[in-house]
């Protein structure tokens, strides 16, 4: 339970300081406990940042699938709910999506870490290798999936930078989402 309330603590401050504006004594005075307790369940302050990203991607791969299960099996609009969970999960939590995709150094030495986004890209994947009838080994399906997570990757980090603005027309996410989709997923 104080790891959690610690998770929760340390992601607050990095949506309002980012990851390297906060404290880890903050972090236990927000979660009602003592400056040493972190120590407990944490052994320094990057592995405090990692339980969050961990705990980030979980949330962010359970969002993607529920997107996707809002609609039917196999169709576009499930791979563009995927997509919009995506880009929901930047806007709401922009500095946790900057964490998640900035604290890179050590990922390799963190199977943990690879797996979750693996999982995440899995979702992608998934729904792509049903829209397309294919098993999602197959090198379409993951050459698809990659070029629709790229998509939306960068649209998601354009809209929290506020960079999506510079474009002379609204950019709205469904649509957008919904075109890439066609697009990507078009009988080649």
């Amino acid at each position: 339970m104080l790891r959690a309330q610690l998770i929760a603590a340390v992601r607050e401050l990095v949506e309002t300081h980012g990851p390297d504006g906060f404290s880890v004594a903050e972090a236990a005075r927000r979660a009602g406990v003592s400056s040493a307790a972190p120590y407990k369940h944490f052994k320094d302050r990057h592995e405090i940042l990692r339980g969050v990203v961990s705990e980030a991607m979980d949330r962010l791969r359970i969002a993607m699938e529920d997107g996707a299960a809002a609609h039917p099996i196999a169709s576009l609009e499930a791979i563009a709910a995927v997509g919009q969970a995506y880009v929901d999960f930047a806007r709401i939590e922009p500095g946790v999506f900057r964490l998640v995709f900035g604290l890179t150094e050590g990922h390799e030495n963190a199977p943990d870490l690879l797996a979750k986004g693996a999982n995440c890209f899995g979702v992608v994947v998934h729904a792509v290798a049903r829209r397309l009838d294919l098993h999602p080994d197959d090198p379409d399906v993951q050459r698809r999936a990659y070029m629709l997570w790229s998509f939306v990757h960068g649209h998601a980090f354009l809209t929290i930078d506020m960079k999506h603005k510079v474009a002379s027309a609204e950019i709205d996410d469904w649509s957008y989402l919904m075109t890439i989709s066609r697009a990507i997923l078009a009988a080649a």
